[in-house]
Formats: structure tokens, sequence, C-alpha cells
């Protein structure tokens, strides 16, 4: 190359071609991954993360609901709080429920917009929402059997795929 004021001739080097190749690693599953301390790439399995928190919001909404019919109608329930795993009055477990539920839909919203704290809060409040309806499953057992898979099915997304969010919305820590 020459170099228009000196008229000189520059030999063509390694050291003259910018790096703009990705650095990226690839695992074991397939999947390329960032180094550490680079951003994480966004992959096809983006889409696990979007199911966990569009599934979290929506079985936040109907455990909430189940929390309201628990705390309203306590004759809506044919087992009796006795029959329970845990004998508690339907009132009670109604208020779990609905608070549970709020507080799950609002960790959903979290874990959609790629929060980090919104991941790890997920996994701790799927688990917990996993306990919580296999505690309910006499009174409940097609809803609870449904809420414990899916819960299983948000906490693999979460922990597997969870970081890819971040690359793919933009979200932060904060």
């Amino acid at each position: 190359m020459e170099e228009p004021r000196h008229g000189h001739t520059r030999q063509a080097s390694r050291d003259h071609i910018p790096d703009t190749a990705p650095r990226t690693r690839q695992g074991a599953d397939g999947v390329r991954t960032a180094l550490p301390g680079e951003e994480p790439r966004s992959t096809g399995r983006v889409g696990w993360v979007m199911f966990a928190g569009i599934g979290m919001m929506l079985v936040g909404c109907s455990q909430a609901l189940m929390g309201l019919v628990g705390v309203f109608n306590t004759d809506f329930y044919l087992v009796t709080p006795d029959d329970l795993a845990i004998p508690v009055d339907y009132t009670t477990w109604g208020w779990a429920h609905l608070i549970m539920g709020v507080v799950v839909l609002l960790v959903g919203a979290a874990v959609m917009a790629g929060r980090t704290w919104g991941r790890v809060v997920g996994i701790v409040l799927a688990s917990l929402q996993a306990l919580v309806n296999f505690a309910w499953l006499p009174a409940y057992p097609f809803w609870s059997a449904i809420v414990i898979a899916v819960d299983v099915l948000v906490i693999h997304a979460l922990a597997v795929h969870g970081g890819e969010m971040k690359a793919f919305g933009g979200g932060g820590t904060p």
C-alpha cells in the first residue's frame, strides 16, 4: 500500500488488519458463547428465555386468580383444609397464592427485560412455586401439576439460556 504523503509503500501485515471477528468459544452442546469479559451473543435459543418470562407472567396471573378464589370463595375446593399437605385454611393459602402470583408476574416482566436479577429471582421463585403447588396438589390436582411442569421448564430455561436475553434485548443488571 502506498501512503500518499510520503510516497512510501507499506507492507500489509497482520498488525494492520482490523480484528472484527467476534471472539467466541463453542461449548460442549455446540452453542457458541462469548468469552469471559465480553458481551454474550444472542442465539436461536433466546426463545427459551422468552418462554420463561411469558410463562412466569401467565402462571403468575393464574396463581393470583387462584389466590383470589381461595380468599373470597373457600367453598370452591372440594377437599377440606385438613386433607391438604399442610393443613392451613383456604384463606391463608389464598393469600399465599395471591402474593406469590403478583411477585412471579413482576419477575417474569424483569426476565423479559433481560435483567440478571430477574433470572436469579425467577429460578428461586419457580422452585418455591413448584413446592407450594406440590402442597396444594390435593385441592387442585390438574392445575397444580401444570404449574409444576411449567416451573420445571422455566427453571431449565433461565438456568441454561438466561444470559442470551441480555444480548437479545440489551438489558443490564440494574
